[in-house]
């Protein structure tokens, strides 16, 4: 595995132009401090986010990106319905295996300044958030049994299941719904396993302008990390650079009373134990 542990993917002060970096001090929440103008600085890596070595040379983050680029992604895979609290406040029984959808390459975004792009066939006033702990494969493999699913793991970040509610209502398939441009942003950081040895120890917070809405834990998932690998990769090649969103608890927007939508100019987080925050404000698409 590569030799970071808090990879970040940035454009830096020094020459304006796209890097990969190790954070330098790797107790700040660098996706706080990137929307407060705290200087985050952060040693250059040498290759890509599957072989990259961190090297002594400093630069400092101008702005943050999606830790993962779209053409080092090679699918994002989805689940629904993994936490048993989510299960209960959306009045559905627990399911017998993990409910899967997709999104688009074209849905992944970065953290702030990133924004997250309603589109007009979203603005109707049940666009939703949805707080998950993702995980980035970083080997590929097949048929992984559960002991060894989490040697398959890159790295650990948060994401946003930025989801359209009336256009998901319309239909048993959820992708479209969830895949609309700009609905997957990732990051701040991508964590290593070598930080996070169990995935299933963290909590997983949404923030609404400032207001915690989602106050969930990773041990409440109905399949577990070792369990989504094991089962998404039965009879198909998990590529490296797939990206998995793992659920969110309870909380969501749609089953608040009364419910929370995501409008123009709203901020949105997701706070994630070892990892920091994801922040993005929300802008209405205007085309």
């Amino acid at each position: 595995m590569p030799s970071w542990t808090h990879l970040v993917r940035f454009v830096a002060v020094e020459d304006n132009q796209v890097h990969l970096g190790q954070l330098v001090d790797t107790t700040r929440d660098v996706g706080r401090d990137s929307v407060d103008g705290v200087e985050v600085a952060v040693y250059v890596i040498d290759g890509t986010i599957f072989d990259g070595r961190v090297t002594e040379q400093v630069l400092h983050v101008k702005s943050l990106l999606s830790p993962v680029s779209s053409d080092q992604c090679s699918y994002i895979r989805c689940l629904g319905l993994n936490y048993t609290d989510h299960a209960k406040e959306a009045n559905l029984p627990l399911p017998k295996v993990p409910i899967l959808f997709t999104k688009p390459r074209t849905a992944l975004a970065g953290p702030y300044p990133a924004a997250i792009n309603v589109p007009r066939c979203a603005q109707d006033g049940t666009s939703d958030y949805e707080a998950e702990l993702c995980l980035v494969i970083g080997k590929s493999g097949r048929d992984i049994p559960e002991e060894d699913a989490l040697d398959y793991v890159l790295g650990y970040t948060a994401s946003n299941d930025v989801s359209a509610r009336t256009l998901q209502l319309l239909t048993a398939q959820w992708s479209f719904s969830k895949g609309l441009d700009g609905s997957c942003p990732i990051g701040p950081v991508l964590v290593s396993p070598s930080i996070i040895h169990d995935p299933q120890t963290l909590s997983i917070k949404a923030i609404y302008n400032g207001a915690t809405v989602q106050d969930g834990h990773t041990r409440d998932m109905i399949f577990s990390i070792q369990k989504q690998i094991s089962y998404l990769s039965q009879g198909t090649t998990l590529e490296a650079g797939t990206i998995i969103l793992t659920g969110t608890p309870a909380g969501i927007g749609y089953f608040r009373e009364p419910r929370v939508v995501l409008r123009d100019g709203d901020e949105i987080s997701v706070q994630i134990d070892q990892i920091g925050t994801l922040v993005n404000k929300v802008r209405y698409d205007a085309r």
